[in-house]
């Protein structure tokens, strides 16, 4: 999930600490998805949206933290968080494409984001790494990325490089292994887990469940 930068998961307080989360009226629920790192996402669509759009609640230990509004190409078209909703400036140059990584086997993408500060330029790839592999039963292709969010000026404001997971079924990115810079030494896992599907038990759940409070004691300095 490219435009869902890991970093941001220990830097922001929660959007409801404490919280339960439903999903909105008119709209159902559709998958929840348990993360390494004590990260948990429910995803849910609504009937007033474009079809293949999906909505994706962040939560982790203190609860919601982001809510992100994406597209059938996983284009993040609006973000909600603490500091203020962002949203994508259509079109992007070089518009994020699941149909293109999915068929080339690479997706090249730079799109700007406008936030309340400033708009901020994103660059990057995505590219399929020819791994397939199989996480509690859901089929997932292994992909890599390098991208660098820019001012709209060209300063370098933060970069960031991995290994991630697409669903063809989804149209979905998971998170994986991510890193800034240039270096893997440190990477943070927050690879799935856990799928749950309606009627399954976890589904929708309030929280994550699997190593919390690892996450705060890592970036506690």
């Amino acid at each position: 999930m490219r435009a869902l930068l890991p970093l941001m998961l220990c830097a922001l307080p929660a959007v409801a600490a404490a919280q339960s989360f439903s999903t909105p009226e008119g709209c159902e629920g559709v998958l929840t998805v348990q993360h390494h790192g004590c990260l948990m996402i429910n995803v849910w669509q609504c009937e007033v949206d474009p079809e293949g759009d999906k909505w994706i609640a962040l939560i982790g230990e203190a609860g919601v933290f982001s809510v992100q509004h994406v597209d059938r190409e996983f284009q993040w078209l609006e973000s909600f968080k603490p500091p203020g909703t962002e949203t994508l400036e259509i079109p992007a140059p070089d518009p994020a494409s699941v149909t293109d990584l999915l068929e080339n086997g690479i997706d090249t993408w730079e799109f700007v984001i406008n936030k309340d500060e400033g708009a901020e330029r994103n660059v990057g790839y995505d590219a399929l790494t020819g791994l397939e592999v199989v996480i509690d039963g859901e089929p997932l292709l292994q992909t890599e990325f390098e991208g660098k969010t820019l001012t709209i000026d060209g300063e370098l404001i933060e970069e960031g490089s991995g290994r991630q997971y697409i669903s063809a079924k989804h149209r979905m990115f998971f998170f994986g292994e991510n890193w800034s810079g240039d270096t893997s030494e440190n990477a943070l896992n927050l690879s799935p887990v856990e799928f749950i599907y309606p009627g399954e038990n976890g589904f929708f759940a309030q929280k994550p469940i699997y190593e919390c409070g690892v996450i705060e004691s890592r970036f506690g300095g």
